[in-house]
């Protein structure tokens, strides 16, 4: 299952395919990178469906639903820059780092995985050099390039999550994660909680603190303030969603920004650590 076709050389960043990742320009002024990580469902040509039906594909399993066009309008409202995957996460992962046992998934929520069941070494580091360093190369690229301009960029990385899992209702609409880096976390928390009719987590549903994944590759290791945002998927399926979510978060993000003695504290370069170590 691995392609073998050539990458078109106008995709070429730094010597590696840009087809792994789509980048929106936008303006270093608001001082914000927004990053997506499981923006879509698709795969290569040569992958098919890794031997899945369609159906599987529209699951949770294969993106985050939603959070591609959550990404895309917040991306407009701040005039914002930001990268997105291009394809699936059972392809690989991005959000998960290069010895993560679920970089590339066999089974997930129940569904065997047959492109991936029997996955060589060789096909392993195939994935890893022409979609996951891709990614991250892009990702590091929008970073580097905010730092020659003198701008320390706050990273936003949008995510979603099912509405129920193994039969239990999930009671939270948003989430925020976070490690041990507070400064970006807890203003987006107060910001988003300041609206009694939303239940937000606060490191929930899941845990913020994951060695590897995107955020402590770009966030924690280089010392820039960032969280994780993750939306119930029931919320953002459709575009109303979409737009009602991301000038929400448009909303918490320039809030938290614009507090005083925000701009000191979340452009400086401040190593934390992280919980995982």
């Amino acid at each position: 299952m691995r392609p073998e076709t050539a990458v078109d050389p106008r995709l070429a960043v730094t010597g590696l395919s840009a087809e792994a990742f789509v980048r929106v320009p936008g303006s270093l002024g608001p001082g914000v990178i927004l990053l997506c990580d499981h923006a879509d469902n698709a795969l290569p040509e040569s992958y098919g469906a890794l031997g899945l039906p369609p159906a599987e594909l529209a699951r949770h399993i294969a993106y985050d639903i939603g959070a591609k066009g959550v990404t895309e309008r917040l991306a407009a409202r701040l005039g914002a820059p930001a990268v997105l995957t291009r394809f699936s996460r059972l392809l690989i992962d991005c959000n998960r780092g290069e010895d993560d046992p679920t970089l590339i998934m066999r089974l997930s929520d129940g569904a065997v995985v047959p492109g991936n069941r029997t996955l060589e070494a060789g096909e392993r580091a195939h994935r890893i050099a022409r979609y996951y360093h891709p990614y991250h190369a892009a990702v590091a690229d929008v970073i580097d390039g905010a730092l020659a301009a003198g701008v320390s960029p706050v990273l936003v990385s949008v995510h979603s999550f099912t509405p129920c899992w193994r039969g239990r209702p999930r009671p939270w609409h948003a989430g925020i994660l976070w490690d041990r880096d507070p400064r970006l976390a807890r203003p987006l928390l107060a910001h988003l909680r300041a609206d009694p009719t939303f239940v937000v987590g606060d490191n929930e549903p899941y845990r913020g603190a994951l060695k590897g994944d995107c955020l402590w590759r770009h966030g924690t290791s280089r010392g820039l303030a960032h969280a994780l945002v993750e939306i119930r998927q029931d919320l953002i399926a459709f575009e109303a969603g979409e737009k009602d979510w991301a000038d929400r978060l448009a909303d918490a993000i320039s809030g938290s920004l614009a507090a005083p003695g925000a701009d000191a504290d979340l452009r400086a370069v401040r190593f934390y650590g992280s919980h995982s170590d």
